[in-house]
């Protein structure tokens, strides 16, 4: 993980480094947690974590989940990411993700994920990170 700046706009030292990198492995420690056909939203995340927020997850996932299922921590809206979107609804149709059809009236719009079916609450068995 690259070092990045602190609020001050100074570089963070070490310890900030170290702390940002144990961040981001347990933010994908949890994304590979997810079973597949379900999701967890940044904010739940950052909730079963105890620790930071969903711009914080959002960013984790953003910079650092490629290797994990990425497609399965989401907005809390359930649309899909633009820029992901396709491969991401490949991956919800191939795992039997929950999805709301995007309606007629909404020619061309993807579906969204049903996130009342498709939200795992991470009780299935998993220990916590």
């Amino acid at each position: 993980m690259e070092q990045g700046y602190g609020r001050d706009g100074g570089r963070g030292g070490d310890d900030a480094r170290e702390r940002r990198e144990a961040y981001a492995e347990r933010v994908l420690e949890v994304a590979e947690l997810i079973p597949p056909g379900r999701v967890m939203t940044y904010g739940d995340v950052a909730e079963w974590l105890e620790e930071g927020g969903p711009r914080q997850v959002g960013r984790v996932m953003a910079l650092h989940g490629g290797g994990v299922p990425w497609w399965r921590v989401v907005g809390a809206d359930g649309k899909l990411l633009p820029g992901g979107e396709l491969r991401a609804l490949d991956a919800y149709r191939a795992e039997g993700t929950p999805l709301k059809e995007a309606s007629r009236a909404a020619e061309g719009d993807l579906p969204r994920l049903d996130m009342r079916r498709a939200r795992w609450d991470g009780a299935s068995g998993a220990a916590r990170t």
